[in-house]
């Protein structure tokens, strides 16, 4: 396979080139869930019943909860709902086998059957090879999707997977934000491409997913995008060159994002537990436990998963532990830190 390099600042171009509500506040809990109360990777109440559905071998439920999704251009439930089915499909085949076997054409089917495509690769030795093969599987999802930018995102994935050079992967990011330039799945796939081809370039992803948020709606889930590269940064030890405020300031739009979605609500679980972890990673004890209460009993694999082979025992471990250590060193009431520009903390790390 042809390993392909390109310059940080060339493919950051490119990627920009192609991509500018508020709810009412969480109600609180009083406290965090209970321990035994925590589930991990749970369905909301659209997806659990097709998943039930799926794993009794049924179709029916996922056809029509899909088909919702499009109709209704809910791209980002539509992208999250299909990677869940495929997972189920991953295993237990046979309902997505009788679900082509009805409609061979269905856009939805051909999109699960895509997504599974490309996941079922991945940890293989041969992946790039493999990926190849799938590529009919994604071409023919893509050509039915219309203005479905999730084929696209899933095609985003395999270019990863297999390696392709910068001119492919811009003509495939072309496609997704063309039909949709706030998906997030989409910047996320170009992130980690940015990653990839560009090793060590943290200020080159930061500056792309700023970009990218600055540029989305107001309650877009594209403006955690910045969370993301701060995590990508913070795993690889910091990230050489990279200011801490870009970091922190990264936390701060996503606290502001959570903040717009009900506590306890499966949706931005994922959200709140990825921003616990890189608030855990920058010291926040406090804003970590807050995100963490927020999140209730809805534990997600990632981002904990990095860290253990048991994610749930380790998202309860930093639960437990940021509980502790905030009950060591209370602030009192009223002592505000003080705060400066769009709500972000002054801190000693900012200069």
């Amino acid at each position: 396979m042809r390993t392909f390099m390109v310059g940080t600042m060339a493919l950051l171009r490119m990627l920009l080139s192609g991509a500018r509500k508020r709810g009412k506040p969480p109600r609180l809990a009083a406290g965090p869930s209970a321990e035994d109360e925590v589930l991990l990777d749970a369905p909301d109440d659209r997806l659990a019943p097709a998943l039930i559905a799926a794993a009794h071998g049924g179709y029916a439920p996922a056809a029509e909860l899909l088909a919702a999704t499009r109709e209704s251009a809910e791209w980002e439930h539509r992208d999250r709902y299909a990677a869940r089915l495929a997972v189920i499909a991953r295993s237990r085949p046979e309902w997505l086998r009788a679900w082509y076997a009805a409609a061979p054409h269905d856009p939805d089917a051909l999109l699960v059957g895509a997504r599974l495509a490309v996941d079922r690769c991945w940890e293989s030795p041969a992946r790039a090879e493999l990926l190849r093969q799938a590529d009919p599987a994604i071409t023919a999802a893509a050509d039915s999707g219309g203005p479905d930018p999730v084929p696209w995102r899933i095609a985003l994935d395999g270019a990863l997977g297999r390696g392709t050079g910068p001119a492919e992967f811009e003509r495939l990011w072309g496609e997704a934000v063309r039909r949709c330039p706030h998906h997030y799945g989409s910047h996320v796939a170009a992130l980690e491409y940015l990653a990839a081809t560009s090793p060590g370039a943290h200020r080159a992803c930061l500056d792309f997913a700023e970009t990218a948020a600055q540029d989305a709606p107001e309650g877009a889930l594209v403006r955690a995008l910045p969370l993301r590269a701060a995590f990508a940064c913070l795993a690889a030890g910091g990230g050489p060159g990279v200011e801490p405020a870009r970091l922190h300031a990264a936390a701060d739009l996503a606290i502001a994002l959570s903040s717009a979605h009900p506590a306890a609500d499966p949706w931005p679980a994922e959200l709140r537990n990825l921003l616990a972890y890189v608030l855990v990673r920058l010291g926040r004890r406090a804003d970590a436990l807050e995100q963490l209460r927020l999140t209730g009993p809805y534990a997600t694999s990632f981002p904990w998963e990095r860290e253990a082979d048991d994610p749930l025992g380790r998202f309860l471990d930093v639960r437990r532990d940021m509980g502790a250590a905030v009950a060591r060193a209370p602030v009192p009431a009223g002592s505000g830190r003080p705060r400066y520009g769009h709500g972000r903390r002054v801190r000693s790390a900012d200069h």
